[in-house]
């Protein structure tokens, strides 16, 4: 397949620079499948589409305050630095910019007592730095670093983001994008979902920097997905899998979170069924047109950038030409896009 195939016009002025002011507020495109019909709802009504016995899945993972802007010593000079992922002790890879100005051997100050020295060169133009500080990392991080909004986001982040870029429960630091389909459940909307006899099962994915990155290959299977570190616990997959073999739903709450349960899946033989397996792993699980789900039938999530490999998967669940119609009224009718837009559920 072509990476044109998945391509959709969209105006600038549909891309959501700001949350919704409340969470669970934001508009919702409901897709059936078999019906192969359109409803506009709003995202509260979610839970008329959720039935007992069902199992909504949900990514906790926790995004960190990842973007830190300090000056390199010596110079004086700006300097920008993303984190991507914890190495080992107070080592990380990390995104610099401007990068042709920290070579190993650099170092660069973000406020007081708080240093980060350049070790060596990392993939694709990254750095592995490690920092010198005082105090507690994460507090030293919450105190100094900016929430990692996604660069179509055309401004600063701010305090709000600190709180409206997280899920309400978000648990496991370690991501450096939001898991976004999950920003628009309040805990009021999940004890609701449970009243109804909806079970939750928190899985763990951390979303590193891929997901910044376009697919710049003009044929779709010459693609390769970045790796990802996830986690299912025993109880959790065990949650998954009652649901399974009850004849129960599987309502994955993003892209992630699907990820991660198509990648643990596995046969059963005792019951020929598809099930989960708990544990720590890492994925570079790539779901496109033709491939067959395993473990989830329904999807919670945002609308998606073009040509990107989040909208092949929903493609690959759905359909793509039913899909890109979707995505055709959803400009028509000006939903909101990305991050901090609206949200589609896919059943």
């Amino acid at each position: 397949m072509r990476i044109d195939e998945f391509d959709y016009t969209l105006p600038e002025d549909l891309i959501a620079q700001r949350p919704s002011e409340k969470r669970d507020i934001c508009r919702l495109m409901v897709l059936d499948m078999e019906e192969k019909s359109v409803d506009h709802k709003r995202f509260y009504d979610v839970l008329d589409y959720l039935h007992e016995g069902d199992c909504l899945v949900l990514n906790n993972s926790k995004v960190l305050p990842a973007r830190l802007f300090g000056e390199k010593v010596g110079t004086g000079a700006k300097v920008e630095f993303l984190l991507i992922k914890r190495l080992e002790g107070d080592k990380w890879e990390t995104m610099v910019r401007p990068g042709r100005r920290l070579k190993p051997g650099d170092s660069v100050a973000f406020g007081e007592n708080f240093v980060a020295h350049i070790l060596d060169y990392g993939e694709d133009g990254t750095r592995i730095v490690e920092f010198e500080y005082e105090g507690i990392f994460m507090e030293r991080l919450e105190e100094l670093g900016k929430m990692p909004l996604p660069p179509y986001i055309e401004r600063e982040s701010t305090l709000e983001d600190k709180d409206m870029y997280q899920t309400v429960y978000c648990k496991e630091e370690g991501s450096v994008a939001a898991p976004t389909a999950g920003l628009h459940f309040t805990e009021e909307l999940l004890e609701q979902a449970q009243a109804k006899g909806v079970k939750l099962a928190y899985v763990t994915l951390h979303v590193g920097i891929g997901t910044f990155r376009p697919v710049k290959c003009e044929n779709v299977e010459d693609h390769h997905m970045h790796f990802e570190e996830y986690f299912i616990d025993a109880d959790t997959a065990a949650v998954i899998n009652d649901t399974i073999l009850s004849g129960g739903r599987i309502v994955s709450v993003g892209t992630t979170s699907t990820r991660t349960l198509e990648s643990a899946a596995y046969l059963d033989e005792a019951s020929g069924k598809y099930l989960v397996k708990s544990g720590a792993d890492s994925t570079g699980i790539f779901i496109y047109p033709g491939y067959k789900f395993k473990i989830v039938e329904a999807l919670i999530t945002n609308f998606h950038l073009p040509k990107s490999t989040l909208l092949m998967l929903i493609s690959a669940l759905y359909d793509r030409e039913e899909i890109l119609k979707a995505y055709e009224i959803a400009v028509e009718e000006k939903y909101r896009f990305f991050s901090y837009g609206d949200a589609m559920m896919i059943q």
